[in-house]
């Protein structure tokens, strides 16, 4: 039992320095399980870039139903006050959605910086 103590302060303590609140912007309509998957990817690669990924449309869809126009407003609502809380908003792949676009307009309006990945998670700048 102590030998397992040990070893959760030494994850505890392992790394104590700041990590952003990043959003991960990307499609989830269409393909879901895919989208699905791609998401969680690029949440590994948020948090192996020392960030704190938050990944709405991974967590929104548990106990909502995105085919039901009330409830995706009210997801895409959401999103928009979650989007606040975070440092940046990181927009991954070729596909902008029309929940991305939302997305995208807001941190735009909101001065938030914005990152682009594409779906090898290297960044890009040729978007806009």
């Amino acid at each position: 039992i102590r030998r397992q103590f040990d070893m959760t302060n030494d994850i505890k303590n392992q790394d104590r320095k700041y990590r952003p609140l990043v959003y991960v912007c990307s499609a989830y309509s269409g393909d879901v399980t895919t989208n699905t998957e791609k998401a969680k990817q690029y949440c590994r690669f948020a948090l192996e870039q020392g960030q704190i990924p938050l990944a709405p449309h991974l967590m929104f869809p548990l106990f909502m139903n995105d085919d039901d126009p009330t409830e995706r407003e009210l997801a895409i609502f959401m999103d928009v006050v979650l989007l606040g809380k975070c440092d940046e908003l990181w927009v991954f792949g070729e596909t902008i959605s029309e929940g991305m676009v939302v997305e995208i307009e807001v941190a735009k309006k909101r001065r938030q910086p914005i990152r682009y990945f594409n779906s090898d998670m290297q960044e890009v700048t040729d978007y806009e």
